[in-house]
């Protein structure tokens, strides 16, 4: 009879040691990342105002000393990224141990372009054009007499934002070295590993390597956080002006259950299913809707924007990248956006390693750095464009809409201008939806990975993660839009540490690529 408790006891304990091992509750990575998170959120039930005067204070300071390292930095990645892609040796060589692509193309650009473009393409991309062109940036000023120079300067300045720069911070230098060390070395697919070639063993183990792996953590969690609470906001916003629905925590509540419910699904399925298949969808969609409003829209203005925007982007790329001369507006445009980009660089480093085995550096270069930028700014031009248009036609049809910042307002007085403007405007809140939806479910999956230093962590951990992050959303849309916004500035806070990790990459991406051209035969 003994024998039979001790062995109940034993099975139990099992099952217990099973369930904190699955959800990596033995992991300090774990708890720095969880405590950090659950203290911000107790904060802001405890006392909004001194988290909001926290965060406020920090982010003045990240970008008052940080922001002139992060311009350099983003400039740097691209064009020693684009030095190693067009060099004859390096260029081809052949990354992730694979002698050809895993993924099929058109998977994965479409992968890519889901998970790095995120929400932020649908609703910024109305709303950031027809902001530069009410308020133009210092860098050009108001030209006289020439309105539609205006609104060519106004998406160049957004094709800077979300263009060459933004991109290649996500996965150009960091992923050649994370492959190379992952692949080939047999380190784990963790950010530490990008420390690796400057502190050996030293980052790889004990408080200092899970430092590095939280730092990383918190800061891609709260970048995810924040567009899945802002989903909640702008999604209730537009069904409440599309079809009279209450406005409120509960369509919020709702919307963002929703949204849990199908990147929690899709990240239970893997890579290889969910985040393909909602990637391959949306992308078809983005695709229908780009075709469908070049045809019946603006079409001389968008082709004109487009090229005339790119052009003047490549003509001042440089004093644009390195402007430094109106702080105030640099803090919440160029800089704001850098270092929310920042924050999500070594996460994403880590999910693009994991999808482009058998790439060469020049395919992975030109993807991310080149190809998909210019797709953004299309699309860009597309939305942005066709609202800069309809605003010259008759002044105030988009501005008004967007006054005190309205992100989805002035998405949807875009596309109510055009025909079928409620089934258009359906199909774009549909399209924001999956693209945010795809961001929480490769992050969901990068966070496991990391925590679990498995390539296809349990359905347990991918599981917590997922709802872990939504019901952090929630919970702070039930205070207000302030503490998601609160959120969204505190993700800038998190990019400085986030930087300096990153940094080591600019000579070690080099260096390795040269290594592995030798090893391959390219020098």
């Amino acid at each position: 009879m003994s024998e039979l408790l001790n062995a109940e006891k034993t099975s139990t304990v099992n099952k217990e040691q099973s369930v904190w091992v699955k959800l990596g509750l033995d992991n300090p990575v774990f708890w720095m990342s969880g405590g950090f998170l659950t203290l911000f959120v107790v904060i802001a039930l405890v006392d909004n105002k001194l988290l909001s005067s926290l965060v406020n204070a920090g982010f003045s300071w990240s970008v008052s000393f940080f922001g002139p390292y992060w311009q350099l930095l983003l400039l740097a990645t691209f064009l020693i990224g684009l030095a190693l892609a067009f060099s004859p040796g390096t260029g081809k060589v052949r990354l992730g141990a694979m002698d050809k692509p895993e993924m099929e193309g058109f998977k994965w650009l479409a992968i890519i372009l889901c998970t790095l473009l995120a929400g932020g393409g649908v609703f910024w991309a109305a709303a950031e054009p027809i902001a530069h062109f009410v308020n133009p940036p210092p860098l050009y000023g108001v030209p006289e007499g020439n309105i539609q120079r205006q609104a060519f300067n106004a998406l160049a300045q957004s094709f800077m934002h979300w263009g060459f720069l933004a991109w290649a911070i996500l996965g150009t230098l960091t992923t050649i070295v994370l492959m190379h060390l992952h692949y080939d070395k047999g380190l784990p697919l963790k950010p530490r590993t990008l420390l690796y070639p400057v502190f050996g063993e030293r980052a790889m183990t004990g408080m200092f390597g899970a430092l590095i792996d939280a730092c990383c953590i918190i800061a891609v969690a709260a970048g995810t956080i924040g567009p899945i609470g802002f989903l909640g906001l702008q999604i209730s916003y537009a069904l409440n002006a599309l079809f009279a629905l209450p406005d409120g925590f509960t369509t919020q509540f709702i919307i963002i259950l929703c949204a849990i419910a199908i990147y929690t699904i899709s990240a239970l399925s893997g890579v290889n299913r969910g985040i393909q298949i909602l990637s391959r969808y949306n992308v078809i969609l983005a695709v229908g809707l780009m075709a469908y409003i070049l045809l019946v829209g603006p079409t001389d203005f968008i082709i004109n924007g487009y090229l005339q925007g790119v052009g003047t982007m490549v003509d001042n790329f440089i004093p644009m990248a390195t402007f430094r001369g109106d702080m105030s507006w640099l803090s919440w445009w160029t800089v704001f956006f850098w270092g929310w980009f920042l924050g999500y660089g070594p996460m994403m480093a880590i999910f693009i390693a994991r999808i482009s085995r058998g790439r060469t550096i020049r395919q992975l270069v030109t993807t991310i750095s080149i190809i998909a930028p210019l797709i953004t700014c299309f699309w860009f031009t597309i939305v942005g464009g066709s609202g800069l248009a309809f605003e010259m036609a008759e002044p105030g049809s988009v501005s008004k809409a967007f006054e005190g910042f309205n992100l989805p307002a002035s998405l949807l007085a875009i596309t109510q201008q055009l025909p079928f403007p409620m089934l258009i405007s359906i199909l774009f809140l549909i399209l924001t939806t999956v693209f945010i939806v795809t961001t929480g479910d490769s992050m969901t999956y990068t966070i496991s990975v990391v925590i679990s230093g498995d390539l296809n962590p349990n359905g347990l951990m991918r599981t917590f993660w997922g709802v872990m992050m939504g019901a952090t959303a929630i919970i702070l849309i039930s205070l207000g839009s302030g503490g998601v916004s609160a959120l969204q500035s505190f993700i800038v806070i998190t990019a400085v540490p986030v930087s300096l990790i990153l940094l080591p990459s600019l000579w070690n991406g080099p260096k390795i690529a040269l290594q592995m051209a030798k090893e391959q035969g390219l020098d």
